[in-house]
């Protein structure tokens, strides 16, 4: 079985099309979910390798659910249309600039895990 990756994303196109990368690569996926709320329990409790998270949730930063995936020691990236300047505060991770292709998502995810 491959990683687990947890995704939150709250376009259901982006999510769907994330997964068949995913899949593609191996991997197995944790969600998507699409709510700060409902990331952040599933962030607390998740058995993930990784996560990919959208920086905004209809209108809400995923920066909550960030910073329990980084107390819980799971790697993440972030995924976002706005650009570098999304990745903002004291932890600078890995970024993919939406619209991203599989190269793109496969460089930031390897640059935090082994796929």
């Amino acid at each position: 079985m491959g990683r687990k990756i947890f995704i939150v994303e709250d376009e259901p196109v982006v999510a769907m099309c994330l997964e068949d990368i995913l899949l593609d690569f191996g991997c197995s996926i944790i969600g998507p979910v699409g709510r700060l709320s409902e990331g952040l329990v599933i962030a607390e409790a998740v058995e993930a390798d990784a996560a990919i998270l959208d920086v905004n949730l209809g209108g809400e930063r995923s920066d909550a659910i960030a910073s329990v995936l980084r107390a819980r020691g799971i790697p993440y990236i972030l995924a976002t249309g706005y650009g570098a300047t999304a990745n903002t505060g004291e932890h600078i991770v890995p970024l993919v600039s939406k619209p991203y292709c599989e190269e793109q998502l496969r460089s930031a995810l390897e640059s935090v895990i082994a796929l």
